[in-house]
């Protein structure tokens, strides 16, 4: 059987108390009682259980970061934010992919009903308003880049709406008047205030909104292709294209490109996140630009505060960080067309 921390006291002949001080760095312990009581750790191969003296203590040190995907750069950049802040404070981030299905989220908040861990960053979640709200109430929770409708929880977001509409201006300045629109479901609120944005925009600059340019479905890759040859197989097919993500409009612009359609000058598409790939991409791809550090060094600076602070002080505020709307090769004017 393993060592006790009584077997430790035993074998260095101090008391229980005096052992517990030293394997807690007080400095209350002389050096020769911290000296015995390493040497019968040592000698007896004894494992402090930190992890229970922790969940006692009703704090880890640890936060978990709960993503939809680990394949996704734009969210493992939220994490690095997310690390380069927490880690000198103390605070390990555990993270962890959802795949997008509450089973396995729910499985994942398991640690922090049991205390596991202290808080949880949600980057996307199956949960609704209402069940965020009761678990706010008891547990240190925040969502980060991906808002819920209703909920009283600690949100921290570009401003997605006004992001739409400044990405929509853009294609319009360009001289663009046929733009279509690649969304997801109204599930997803970035998506849905984005839509709300784009069309703001178009009401604004009094260009008129054709149906056949909308497409809605997933955020999945293959989404992006799919639309994109049903516009430009219609009788008059746009001449812009806005995606509510990067990965739907390199896509689409792989599909353009299948179809012969040059980048650009036939067809401009536009992004949303600014990932790796953008830059990589030929052509580069016009994209708003998230900025996932910041979002992240945001979200846990709020989330450790709230972790910290007295009960009743939590702050379930929803805050939001610059964007920028970022023109590259992958969109044009309407008079290269």
């Amino acid at each position: 059987m393993s060592a006790t921390i009584k077997d430790v006291a035993n074998e260095a002949g101090l008391s229980v108390a005096t052992v517990s001080r030293v394997l807690n760095n007080s400095a209350n312990v002389s050096e020769e009682a911290a000296q015995r009581v390493n040497d019968a750790i040592e000698k007896l191969g004894y494992s402090p259980n930190f992890l229970g003296r922790n969940l006692r203590k009703r704090e880890t040190n640890v936060i978990l970061v709960i993503m939809p995907t680990s394949e996704h750069s734009f969210y493992m950049k939220i994490v690095a934010g997310i690390q380069k802040f927490a880690q000198p404070r103390g605070y390990d981030i555990i993270c962890a992919s959802s795949n997008s299905t509450s089973e396995i989220e729910i499985r994942q908040m398991n640690m922090l009903f049991n205390r596991t861990v202290d808080g949880v960053i949600m980057l996307g979640t199956q949960y609704d308003a209402d069940t965020l709200n009761k678990l706010a109430k008891n547990y240190d929770i925040a969502l980060c880049c991906e808002g819920v409708s209703g909920a009283d929880v600690l949100t921290v977001v570009v401003d997605d709406e006004q992001a739409g509409f400044d990405a929509a201006k853009e294609l319009i300045r360009l001289g663009h008047r046929k733009i279509a629109f690649i969304g997801a479901n109204d599930n997803a609120v970035s998506s849905k205030l984005r839509k709300d944005g784009f069309l703001r925009a178009m009401n604004e600059f009094s260009i008129p909104v054709n149906e056949e340019y909308i497409y809605t479905g997933d955020f999945e890759y293959e989404n992006g292709a799919i639309a994109l040859e049903r516009f430009m197989n219609l009788p008059e097919p746009p001449t812009a294209v806005f995606c509510v993500s990067d990965l739907l409009a390199i896509s689409a612009i792989h599909k353009a490109d299948e179809m012969g359609l040059k980048i650009g000058s036939d067809i401009s598409i536009m992004g949303f996140d600014n990932i790796s790939m953008c830059e990589m991409m030929l052509p580069t791809v016009s994209t708003v630009e998230q900025p996932c550090e910041k979002l992240g060094e945001m979200v846990v600076r709020k989330l450790i505060a709230n972790i910290t602070s007295p009960a009743g002080s939590k702050d379930n505020r929803r805050y939001t960080v610059p964007h920028r709307v970022i023109l590259r090769n992958s969109t044009g004017s309407i008079s290269k067309q």
